[in-house]
């Protein structure tokens, strides 16, 4: 449970107040006790004159020793109002005279009202009146106020013939007179309650303004700097501070705005240089797209290179081919024209011929579609017929190498979303280095599937070569590294395929067992549509092949 305030203002204010509060609370007890001290001396002071009025009005019946005449008037005093009981006891405590006849007949000498003379071994003569009155509560409860005056042996007395007091007997008794305090407490009571209502009264008049300077002072100013705070966290920059004070929040204003200001002009030169920064960027991001696709381009006429001589003699052996049927073909030509019995030769003759040139012309629109420097453009596309055109180009330096394929490739992939330029490139340089890194008569598996799993297909291609050893996995995508021979490479080739794989969001895996061979696994991603229609081919094709 929270005792205090939540906010700092509130806090002060009541702080404020009850510091208020408490010095105006002891401040009132202070006086209201001064002014009890005060009645309670001026009482003081009343009884002991009237002590010593008694003392002056019975003097002269005491000395003519008019003992009852002196009673009377001691009877008649203690009739009026205020005065409680008098009395009268002698040096050994004796009561004489007492106007309260439930009094006791004798006094103890220890009791307070004798105790302050009779302390010492030589009892006091002479003490002053402050110190022969006491306060105590009667039967009644009620507290009275005593006080005690002795009675001395003047001359007048010691001399006098009807005395038989001695002249070194200074004392002769004491006279007790009990006084009524209530209507002093009565009136001390007032007073504290008066005390309590005045310091009640100026602590709300003083917390009231208290509360009005807090405001106006305090709690004004900081809801300003609040506001001024909750609009630069908003990116309110143009906002200003209005504080027009001499004190500290004035000062804290326009220390505040002097850092709105100085925010607002380094936030201008930041957005001024990310916009710098950023047409920069642009500039350096469309040149090294300009870089790239020279890079690729570099790399297809690289891989064009090398595929010069597997497509020359692919080539030759048609053009051989069609030669020699020409030839066969001139041969049957006479003067007159085809012989009769040789114009089922001559047609034969013309269709193989016809069959070797279309070969020529597949073979030169492949080496073309390749070569073909394009715009890039994403369609859709068939990994399959992809791997299928690319390979067909490297059938040739298959049998060169003494390599031999195996494909397995899956009919009815759901359409790539891809270039497909960029991805016949992906497929020639990773099989060219598989045909390359596999051994005479080893085998080079080419092969493409679906992973409805994950909703992409994968062109995979595993080698019978060396392995790749496990350092250098990491670094192959690197540009310019290569494991090959001097001569036979510059490192290209697999930062080509890293960096067209990444532009597609797909991803490339090479795992290599040294002695067994490697394998590099191309994932690409299909877009939502072209996955749910790969995922009911794959459905259809099992269903027709009875799984």
């Amino acid at each position: 449970m929270r005792l205090l305030p939540r906010h700092t203002t509130s806090r002060l204010i009541l702080a404020l107040t009850s510091i208020v509060a408490l010095v105006s609370g002891v401040s009132a007890f202070l006086s209201a006790r001064s002014q009890q001290q005060a009645l309670l001396g001026e009482m003081v002071t009343a009884a002991d004159q009237l002590s010593h009025g008694i003392t002056a009005a019975t003097w002269q019946a005491m000395r003519a020793d008019r003992r009852d005449d002196a009673y009377e008037i001691m009877e008649s005093i203690a009739r009026q109002q205020g005065i409680e009981s008098i009395r009268i006891f002698n040096k050994e405590g004796l009561v004489t005279f007492s106007t309260d006849p439930k009094a006791a007949a004798r006094v103890d000498k220890n009791a307070e009202a004798c105790f302050l003379c009779h302390a010492r071994e030589a009892p006091l003569v002479r003490v002053a009146a402050p110190s022969r009155a006491r306060v105590f509560r009667g039967l009644d409860g009620r507290r009275k106020l005593a006080m005690v005056t002795p009675v001395y042996n003047e001359p007048a007395c010691s001399s006098a013939a009807c005395h038989a007091h001695p002249e070194e007997r200074h004392v002769l008794g004491v006279l007790d007179v009990a006084m009524d305090v209530d209507p002093v407490d009565r009136q001390v009571a007032a007073i504290y309650w008066n005390a309590i209502g005045w310091a009640a009264v100026e602590t709300l008049l003083i917390g009231f303004l208290i509360v009005i300077f807090t405001r106006h002072v305090v709690i004004r100013p900081i809801r300003v700097l609040i506001r001024g705070t909750q609009a630069v966290a908003a990116m309110d920059l143009e906002r200003r501070i209005e504080i027009r004070t001499g004190d500290e929040f004035g000062e804290l204003a326009r220390a505040f705005d002097l850092m709105r200001i100085m925010l607002r002009d380094a936030l201008a030169e930041i957005n001024q240089f990310t916009r710098l920064l950023e047409d920069r960027v642009d500039e350096r991001t469309r040149q090294l797209r300009f870089a790239e696709r020279k890079l690729i381009q570099s790399d297809r006429m690289a891989s064009l290179g090398q595929l010069a001589a597997s497509v020359a003699h692919e080539i030759n052996n048609p053009i051989g081919g069609v030669l020699n049927l020409v030839t066969l073909m001139e041969r049957l030509l006479t003067a007159d024209g085809i012989p009769a019995g040789r114009l089922a030769d001559f047609q034969r003759y013309v269709r193989l011929s016809v069959v070797e040139l279309e070969r020529v012309g597949r073979i030169v629109s492949d080496l073309l579609a390749f070569s073909r420097q394009s715009t890039p453009a994403r369609t859709d596309a068939d990994l399959t017929g992809i791997v299928n055109q690319t390979v067909a180009l490297l059938r040739h330096k298959f049998e060169l190498a003494g390599v031999r394929l195996t494909l397995r490739l899956a009919d009815g992939l759901p359409p790539l979303r891809c270039d497909a330029s960029q991805i016949q490139q992906v497929v020639m340089n990773l099989v060219v280095n598989a045909v390359e890194a596999s051994p005479a008569g080893g085998v080079v598996e080419v092969e493409t599937r679906s992973v409805p799993a994950e909703a992409a297909v994968e062109f995979v291609v595993r080698d019978a070569g060396a392995g790749i050893p496990e350092e250098n996995l990491t670094r192959i995508y690197e540009p310019f590294f290569s494991t090959k021979e001097e001569g036979k490479g510059v490192g290209l080739g697999l930062a080509v395929v890293y960096g067209i794989v990444q532009a597609h969001g797909a991803t490339i895996d090479a795992s290599s067992t040294p002695g067994e061979g490697t394998t590099f696994a191309v994932r690409f991603p299909l877009t939502t549509s072209a996955a749910v229609s790969g995922n009911a081919a794959v459905e259809n094709a099992s269903a027709d092949s009875g799984c």
